[in-house]
């Protein structure tokens, strides 16, 4: 029995065919939406404020409305920071010096969806991550991996209380 041949040509041309979008249809793909930081999570962070180096200890704890954050000095201070969800904020030291303050905020800790409407604005390179990169409330740019969707580095645009 014979069957017919069909030559390579004939056969890239029917499936160029079938793959071709019509003019009609139009596939956008929607920018990425920022991974729901996780409900508990210790991390250590390195800051820059002008110059001025600061190890923090971050402890987070959504579902006891609290954050806790040790902070280290470059060349000394070590400030405690502990932050409830009524907005309520304890700084204090344990050296000899004992200070302690409160300061009490409109909002509480950041809800693990915080950056919910938060505009994308495209991907960058970070401390050797390719990040995808969002702006939210025109306070603050944030950097997430786009591999591991962790959390890379983060801009705030407002004068820290301490």
């Amino acid at each position: 029995m014979a069957y017919p041949t069909i030559s390579c040509i004939s056969i890239f041309f029917l499936l160029s065919l079938s793959i071709t979008p019509s003019t009609s249809t139009c596939i956008s793909e929607s920018p990425p939406i920022p991974t729901p930081w996780p409900h508990q999570f210790h991390s250590i962070l390195v800051m820059n404020k002008s110059g001025i180096l600061q190890l923090i200890d971050l402890w987070y704890d959504w579902p006891n409305g609290r954050n806790f954050n040790i902070i280290q000095d470059q060349l000394g201070k070590l400030l405690y920071d502990l932050e409830w969800n009524n907005g309520t904020s304890f700084f204090y030291t344990l050296d000899a010096s004992k200070k302690c303050r409160s300061a009490q905020l409109s909002v509480g800790i950041l809800r693990p969806n915080w950056l919910d409407g938060a505009t994308y604005i495209g991907q960058q390179h970070v401390d050797g991550f390719l990040c995808n990169v969002w702006e939210k409330a025109e306070f603050i740019t944030y950097y997430e991996d786009i591999v591991t969707k962790r959390p890379v580095h983060w801009l705030f645009y407002t004068e820290l209380l301490m």
